[in-house]
């Protein structure tokens, strides 16, 4: 029997994070004269019952499980389940404000307490053929973490939130492990007791755990300065339905392919990250971050490869575009909008793009690094617009997650994609996603931003708001994505750190060939052989 579920088990961000982030009634009104009249139709998130299947893992199953974490660990009830089903994309989103539940949802929640736990757990679900879904901060915004069953007739998710230690440091080698269901603050707070700092703040940061940053190589806001996450690991240890799987013994080694990298970024499909040995750094004793202004998207653009391929990226270097720019300066109360527009006006940017550069460590080199990267700015022709700007990217950097709910709630279609070219393509891919966004959605903002730059290429980061077409939201974005990803096809990746999950599936293939799938087919065959791992995701 269908049982009858409160919404706000999970709007969006803010059940587990600082709190909702209202919009100012000025900001609505200048979105609405950007984009036109919106309607709210479907009921705001905490208002909508949402009606489940009744779980079906049977009674064996459950009964194993339960000798194995506690009873009081395998979660058959409704709000549970509800809570794992799915991340966090505007589709899961909407789909969650539906009477009718049109997602799947898993038969039962189990939560182990260690690694031993984890692979009893899964030898069990071998025995059983049961589906497992790994569970950590669910926020994949591309299916990654759906509850899909694949040709199982019962799926769990496995949430590991019980794994939230720190195993060990290494001082001498600057080498922490910790367990794969920390978050990020917690992971911070941890290695903070011991002087250091992992560094890695994607926005994600709140709610996504140590497990799911290895499993989709995660990037962070200043992975210029600490690196992508798949460059932070040294070793990983994971559980598969063969057996325990250790990788990871030195600092380099030539013993054939790396197949930590084949583990990272595998997406729960090859086995569930319960371990994560990460290289560390100091805790940084000065931040600064400022903010730059630059005459247009060209120039930015141009700008940060400069700073890219002479070796002079702050930490954390996100260039905005114009209608990006615009938005900051239309609903940041924070800046001081008329002074600021004067301010660069009397300097030639009337069309501005801003830059928000920060470096990271002791007061010497954050010195050294900023006098380097401001000399090659001025000779771009940026504009110093000073600390302010900077602090308020700072300090607001998550707000855009938890103002996801007040956008939904006044009808607006609010989502997100991601991708990376080299930098002879870089301009063409901008413009050619724009343009199919434009295509599917009609009037609509939308933003772009250079998130992260390498010396041969950088990645792209869009925002989407829109009216929400209430008569069919879900096929409203579906197209808008797939005319999206399209355009990226063949000129970028498919995603730079989103991950695959469902949403990208079909474009693996044009990526890294039909070989290539063949290759990560085979892998999952030799640790996953019944397929009870993350069914439907990856491949």
């Amino acid at each position: 029997m269908n049982a009858l579920i409160d919404h706000r088990l999970r709007r969006s961000w803010t059940a587990e994070s600082a709190g909702a982030a209202p919009l100012p009634a000025r900001a609505a009104r200048w979105l609405e004269q950007r984009i036109g009249p919106v309607a709210p139709g479907a009921a705001p998130a905490g208002d909508m019952p949402v009606k489940i299947p009744s779980p079906e893992l049977p009674d064996s199953a459950g009964e194993a499980l339960a000798k194995v974490v506690g009873a009081e660990n395998v979660l058959v009830d409704d709000p549970a389940r509800l809570a794992r089903a799915t991340g966090l994309s505007y589709l899961d989103l909407v789909r969650r404000r539906s009477p009718a539940a049109d997602f799947p949802v898993p038969d039962a929640v189990v939560l182990p307490a260690d690694p031993d736990e984890v692979q009893a757990v899964l030898e069990i679900c071998v025995q059983y053929d049961v589906g497992v879904v790994p569970f950590g901060g669910g926020t994949s915004v591309v299916g990654g973490v759906a509850a899909l069953r694949g040709e199982k007739t019962s799926v769990i998710a496995l949430d590991l939130v019980r794994l939230d230690a720190l195993v060990s440091v290494d001082a001498e080698s600057r080498i922490a492990v910790l367990q794969a269901g920390v978050r990020g603050p917690e992971a911070e707070r941890l290695l903070a007791g011991h002087g250091l700092t992992l560094g890695h703040v994607p926005q994600s940061f709140e709610r996504a755990t140590i497990g799911g940053f290895a499993a989709t190589r995660s990037a962070g806001q200043a992975s210029s300065g600490y690196g992508r996450f798949e460059d932070m690991v040294t070793g990983v240890r994971l559980a598969t339905p063969r057996g325990p799987w250790r990788l990871g013994v030195a600092p380099a080694s030539a013993a054939g392919p790396d197949l930590r990298q084949l583990a990272i970024g595998s997406e729960g499909t090859l086995g569930v990250i319960t371990e994560v040995a990460l290289r560390v750094r100091p805790a940084p004793a000065v931040r600064r971050y400022e903010g730059y202004a630059l005459p247009g998207w060209a120039a930015g653009a141009e700008a940060v490869r400069d700073l890219a391929q002479h070796h002079a990226l702050a930490d954390v270097t996100r260039l905005s575009d114009g209608d990006e720019t615009e938005v900051s300066l239309a609903l940041d109360a924070g800046l001081k909008t008329a002074a600021l527009r004067r301010y660069l006006a009397a300097r030639g940017v009337r069309r501005p793009c801003f830059l928000i550069v920060g470096w990271e460590g002791t007061a010497h080199d954050v010195a050294l690094r900023r006098r380097e990267t401001a000399r090659r700015l001025k000779a771009s022709g940026a504009v110093r617009v000073g600390k302010a700007l900077g602090e308020s990217w700072r300090h607001g950097r998550f707000a855009g997650p938890r103002q996801r709910d007040t956008l939904l709630d006044m009808g607006i279609c609010v989502e997100t994609l991601e991708t990376a070219a080299y930098w002879s393509d870089v301009d063409e891919l901008r413009d050619d996603v724009r343009a199919a966004l434009t295509a599917a959605l009609g009037p609509a903002i939308i933003m772009c931003h250079i998130s992260h730059a390498y010396e041969t290429g950088a990645s792209l980061y869009f925002t989407v708001l829109t009216a929400r077409d209430e008569a069919d939201p879900v096929g409203q974005w579906q197209r808008a994505k797939a005319a999206a990803c399209e355009a990226i096809a063949g000129l970028g990746t498919i995603s730079h750190h989103h991950a695959v999950g469902v949403d990208h599936a079909p474009y693996l293939s044009a990526e890294i060939g039909s070989l290539g799938v063949e290759v990560l087919r085979a892998a999952k065959s030799a640790v996953d052989p019944t397929g009870i791992l993350n069914p439907g995701k990856l491949v």
